[in-house]
């Protein structure tokens, strides 16, 4: 049994105190856990519709996220016609609506009625990972059941868990909370002492640097043909813990079959000598993913925002619907 290195209630004590969590501007917040509370209760057939429903209301909404999402899949999947993309739209805001009932099941359903509807396959690779006695790093992306995905791992191994605190304090104060009972230990993402710490304990981290990344040690990777901002600290930590680098990805299946989560094995020479091919061996695999269940992924995400002001604006109003791919010679080498 693995043990954390940072107890709860150390984790707990940075968060804010109960008279700020309860002042009137979190009622809300509060409100909304509640219906989300309520939600969790509902058979899971009628989660699913529901979260259906309501991602099929916010598609339809003016939101700005509608316009980000059909914008990164014209400049992700440009050999898609637009009927196709209108329809992966829609399939793309289905999964979200769906994603909010996940984070409902994932943080109040008991373990036994989430296994009934999950499985997570390559347990035996982290197993071995472990063994060697350096950690482990199960690298994943931000796909819409990333949250009950970090829950079917929570059920079934011991797992630091690496979050992005909200603004929100009232809800940063929650989601540290459940995923805390649930089997995880939640640790903020600026906290790269507790992650070294537990990776030098012999602990798993579970890591999902894939989102548009632009403080200090950030690159521009290619993801799609089109350079982002990425962080390529994965490489660093890896080299300096001497922890395996596992990808970790959750899928759900169709109707009401559930969830597979898959753990890959180690990635062989890895880190390498560069941090930016290691952050591109990354992105092949992400797109792999990408292209085997497309609606999954979270579109709404501007992942295409540039290092310096003389980079595209992608998500401007005035600029052409796609964009070409570089040529082949300006790509690092794929995974």
């Amino acid at each position: 049994m693995l043990k954390h290195t940072a107890s709860l209630p150390a984790a707990v004590a940075r968060l804010p105190g109960w008279g700020r969590l309860l002042s009137p501007r979190y009622w809300p917040t509060w409100a909304g856990l509640g219906v989300l509370r309520l939600l969790s209760l509902l058979p899971f057939r009628l989660q699913l519709g529901v979260g259906a429903g309501l991602g099929a209301v916010l598609r339809r909404l003016p939101l700005r996220f509608v316009h980000i999402a059909r914008r990164n899949i014209e400049l992700c999947l440009p050999e898609l016609g637009a009927p196709a993309r209108r329809r992966l739209l829609n399939r793309h805001f289905a999964s979200l609506g769906i994603a909010l009932l996940e984070i409902a099941a994932a943080w109040w359903w008991p373990t036994e009625r989430l296994q009934k509807v999950s499985r997570i396959e390559g347990l035996e690779h982290l197993r071995e990972a472990l063994a060697r006695g350096h950690g482990a790093i199960l690298l994943t992306a931000h796909l819409t059941p990333l949250e009950i995905g970090g829950r079917i791992l929570a059920a079934a191994t011991p797992v630091n868990i690496i979050y992005r605190p909200t603004k929100n304090e009232a809800l940063t104060y929650v989601l540290s909370r459940r995923r805390s009972c649930n089997g995880g230990h939640a640790i903020p993402r600026d906290d790269i002492r507790a992650m070294v710490g537990a990776l030098k304990s012999n602990e798993c981290v579970w890591y999902a640097p894939d989102q548009s990344y632009r403080k200090k040690g950030a690159e521009m990777v290619s993801l799609f043909g089109i350079p982002a901002a990425t962080n390529t600290a994965t490489s660093r930590i890896a080299r300096m813990t001497g922890a395996a680098v596992l990808p970790f990805f959750v899928e759900r299946l169709p109707g009401t079959a559930g969830y597979r989560a898959v753990i890959q094995p180690p990635l062989a020479n890895f880190p390498s000598d560069s941090p930016r091919a290691d952050a591109e061996r990354f992105h092949r695999l992400i797109e792999a993913q990408i292209r085997s269940v497309p609606d999954q992924y979270l579109w709404i995400h501007r992942r295409f925002k540039g290092l310096t002001a003389d980079y595209p604006d992608y998500y401007g109003r005035k600029l052409p619907l796609v964009v070409s791919a570089p040529p082949p010679s300006a790509a690092s080498p794929a995974a």
